[in-house]
């Protein structure tokens, strides 16, 4: 889960891999940790949150897709519990306290918010299929909750 945050996460994959039901994966998970499965991978995605947030140029909305989360609501309602702040309020409050902000394209690069531009020849940035751009708003949260 700490490698993979920003992937859905598949309960039962993970506990069969554990060698374990998916139950009493969640049982041990949560006497080990003190939290689910699924409150340790939001509460895993809200720190790498909080890190793009102070460094880098990308708006609130990109950085929710980023870090897992399929519902912008969800995503700043678990921030403000976790933080105390919205993610909005968390960047004025933290940014400009070292460098500049890494630029937006740079930062979904290097986090893998960009899809392959295929395997063809020649083929580029914008001479593709047109879909090198993010992942679209789909439900990347399932497991997550409790």
């Amino acid at each position: 889960m700490d490698r993979d945050w920003a992937s859905p996460l598949d309960l039962d994959a993970v506990a069969a891999h554990a060698g374990y039901s998916r139950f009493h994966f969640i049982r041990a998970f949560k006497q080990v940790y003190g939290l689910t499965p699924g409150q340790y991978l939001s509460r895993r995605r809200i720190e790498r949150a909080e890190e793009l947030l102070r460094t880098a140029d990308l708006s609130v909305t990109e950085i929710c897709w980023l870090v897992g989360f399929g519902s912008l609501g969800t995503f700043s309602a678990r921030f403000k519990k976790q933080t105390g702040l919205t993610p909005s309020d968390y960047r004025k409050r933290h940014v400009g306290r070292g460098a500049g902000l890494i630029p937006g394209c740079y930062a979904l690069l290097w986090s893998g918010g960009f899809k392959s531009f295929g395997s063809r020849e020649g083929e580029g940035p914008g001479k593709g299929d047109g879909k090198g751009a993010g992942t679209g708003p789909g439900d990347r949260n399932s497991g997550e909750g409790g």
